[in-house]
């Protein structure tokens, strides 16, 4: 099994290095002072389930690598749209993308069923700009569990979690998730294939739609969001509107609001990507976070004041940031 890992940074070149443990032939596509770690001395990987280097493929020229039979996409969503020319050498023609992104995906409608199916969600396909870059028939959805940080070039720091859950569109089990996730594992790392990969989409969101804008406005650790009684309160009202909307698409999360407040509590002082992404001075991640659950309100006639309240405040942070 051939994989390009398209964005090696934190997330994908943990996931790189699992898969080259098992015996993949894994190639990883990075760039900068990263990129020249992994080349001299591989991914080295610190986890308290046990350290490790994964002397993989590593360069900045998908080109060298060819077509492959997956794509482990590790870039950030509001990059897809222009990652055209770094996909295109990868693909031929069954080639499957693996998405591990945060938020409403952009193939979230693709083969969805009911009313609803096959409409676009402009906050995060704007004119159908990344579906024209990433076919959503190519597309295998990732909720990604775990949580990583690079330490430093070529230093990935496994915090927790080993849990990656891809699913279809179509919701069906098919060969080329099974195969995926039989790889997966043989590296260590739990990959379930979900029948309905969307149930796992929102649950991950109640948290990101909460935690990351609030954090980057507050500039608040996870703790001490958890432990703020109205900053507490404000998140509350912001996952019980986006189960709402959850539950207008017919999605069941199955896990309560005080039992995920717990489990970010326990987290500690982690500081969420969105802040770590406005203390590194990049982009902000909240289209497919925040302004993509707005969208789907309106669509579903759920009134989401709170969301719209803190989508309006991050927006103009994430304004001045891109500035």
């Amino acid at each position: 099994m051939k994989v390009a890992v398209l964005g090696a940074g934190a997330i994908g070149a943990y996931v790189g290095a699992a898969l080259h443990r098992a015996g993949a032939d894994v190639h990883l596509i990075a760039r900068g002072p990263h990129l020249a770690a992994m080349r001299r001395h591989g991914v080295q990987v610190h986890s308290p389930r046990g350290d490790f280097t994964a002397r993989a493929h590593a360069t900045d020229d998908p080109a060298e690598v060819g077509p492959v039979d997956y794509v482990f996409l590790g870039l950030k969503a509001n990059s897809y749209a222009a990652c055209g020319p770094l996909i295109e050498p990868l693909l031929h023609r069954d080639t499957a993308v693996i998405a591990a992104q945060n938020g409403i995906p952009w193939w979230y409608f693709h083969r969805h069923g009911g009313p609803h199916d096959g409409h676009r969600v402009q906050s995060v396909d704007p004119g159908g700009a990344v579906s024209a870059v990433l076919a959503p028939e190519r597309a295998v959805g990732c909720v990604v569990y775990a949580a990583t940080e690079l330490e430093g070039p070529g230093v990935v720091r496994h915090l927790e979690g080993t849990r990656f859950s891809i699913g279809e569109p179509d919701r069906s089990l098919s060969t080329r998730c099974r195969t995926f996730s039989e790889a997966m594992r043989a590296g260590g790392l739990k990959c379930p294939v979900e029948p309905d990969l969307r149930n796992d989409i929102w649950l991950k969101l109640l948290g990101n739609i909460s935690f990351n804008p609030i954090s980057a406005l507050s500039r608040a650790t996870m703790r001490q969001m958890c432990l703020h009684g109205g900053t507490r309160e404000v998140i509350e009202i912001m996952m019980a509107e986006t189960l709402a909307v959850a539950e207008a698409l017919g999605c069941e999360v199955g896990v309560s609001i005080e039992r995920r407040l717990a489990g970010a509590a326990r987290v500690g002082d982690h500081r969420t990507s969105t802040l770590q992404d406005l203390e590194r001075g990049k982009p902000l991640e909240l289209d497919v976070l925040l302004a993509a659950v707005v969208e789907l309100a309106e669509i579903t006639a759920v009134p989401v004041p709170t969301l719209r309240t803190v989508h309006a405040l991050s927006d103009l942070l994430a304004s001045r940031t891109a500035a």
